[in-house]
């Protein structure tokens, strides 16, 4: 009897990977369609109220404004245009955990449990960061930057804002507020990639805050208060990454003895 072919066991695990992978890719799609399915069905949802976000948004500089001044359209579509894309902003912003979840529920099975264990919390930290990144910028950071505009407006100058400048200008400083937010989300990930340990971060607060009040001078209107209105939050939130990054590489240690129970799948 002739010894087999060891090429017919690499054949055998091609033509075994062949189907894996096309699973995945129909898993995959699936999870696309279904994550724009829904946000599509948010942005007709939020169609007919398109106006009346925009209204909304507008209510930290309507209420500086002086009285009878009110936002212009400097382009012809801009009454169209700019509620529109308010109205895909506001469907993604609400749509985010439901992608999220379609991303999180393709990835997941293929994680280790204590991967899942971490992933999870910090996913849903961010999200929750990013949320309170824009609040904290739409309800206290916008008054007190419009407030200071209209109080330096030259005498004999109507602040006359576009409807499009304005949405550009406030979404973002959302997005700068948002990704801001997420410093305690990022410096657990360095921690947990072993770019950095938890006494690096405290050792290198001194130059963390210098940068900390560098960006918010960038990625802010040119007054002291948003400046510090995104500085001291980005602080706080530097001592919180400490503290949470402390908690995870304590986590970490614990966890880096293999147990039998710590294994890929559900």
């Amino acid at each position: 009897m002739s010894d087999a072919d060891p090429r017919s066991g690499d054949l055998n695990e091609e033509a075994a990977a062949e189907p894996r992978l096309l699973d995945h890719l129909i898993e995959l799609r699936a999870r696309l369609l279904r994550g724009v399915t829904g946000l599509i069905v948010v942005f007709l949802g939020l169609l007919p109220f398109a106006n009346k976000l925009y209204h909304f948004l507008a209510t930290p500089l309507l209420a500086k404004l002086p009285a009878g001044s009110q936002l212009i359209a400097v382009e012809v579509a801009s009454p169209f245009s700019a509620p529109l894309k308010l109205a895909f902003f506001a469907a993604l912003m609400i749509s985010m955990p439901w992608l999220l979840f379609q991303a999180w529920a393709f990835v997941a099975p293929g994680l280790y449990k204590r991967e899942k264990r971490l992933a999870l919390p910090l996913l849903a930290s961010a999200l929750v960061l990013f949320y309170a990144g824009c609040a904290f910028a739409f309800f206290l950071v916008l008054p007190s930057v419009f407030g200071f505009l209209v109080k330096i407006t030259p005498t004999g100058v109507s602040m006359m804002t576009d409807i499009n400048a304005y949405l550009d200008f406030v979404l973002i400083l959302f997005l700068a507020f948002g990704i801001s937010f997420e410093v305690p989300v990022a410096l657990v990930i360095l921690v947990l990639l072993g770019w950095v340990t938890p006494a690096q971060l405290k050792e290198g607060r001194g130059y963390a805050v210098v940068g900390i009040f560098i960006v918010a001078a960038v990625i802010t209107p040119p007054d002291v208060v948003s400046q510090l209105m995104l500085a001291i939050p980005m602080c706080l939130l530097y001592e919180m990454g400490i503290i949470a990054a402390k908690w995870v590489g304590s986590d970490r240690r614990d966890a880096d003895d293999p147990s039998p129970g710590d294994a890929r799948g559900p």
